[in-house]
């Protein structure tokens, strides 16, 4: 069973940054993509970001192109998300997913952390 925590999270300023990790406990074949998801009060959970172990085959929506990075970390079986430029629409619990298929419908991923928390303030 593949575990995933996030940390990171806190509050911040409009403006500025943030990064989130992800570690896994492990890898396979069944975490061969991983995500980023965000859910904010009384909104459906939306696609941040994805990657996979290699680095490639990296995906932003477009809320936040340009100002969040994803990057994977092979020797830490752990994944990051830069979020700079932060506005306080980004607020919202991340969390961190991990699935065999690049996809960004939260379906089609098999594992999930238990979420961080971002506040950015105005």
């Amino acid at each position: 069973q593949v575990q995933l925590v996030e940390s990171g999270g806190g509050l911040v300023q409009a403006g500025g940054s943030l990064r989130l990790s992800c570690a896994a406990s492990t890898r396979s074949w069944r975490t061969t993509v991983m995500a980023w998801f965000r859910q904010a009060p009384g909104k459906e959970r939306e696609f941040v970001a994805q990657t996979t172990w290699s680095d490639e085959h990296t995906n932003y929506a477009d809320s936040v192109k340009g100002r969040f990075t994803v990057s994977a970390e092979n020797a830490k079986n752990t994944i990051y998300l830069q979020m700079t430029s932060l506005k306080p629409e980004d607020t919202a619990v991340y969390y961190c997913a991990a699935g065999s298929t690049l996809s960004m419908s939260g379906d089609h991923y098999s594992h999930w952390g238990q979420g961080t928390q971002v506040t950015i303030s105005s």
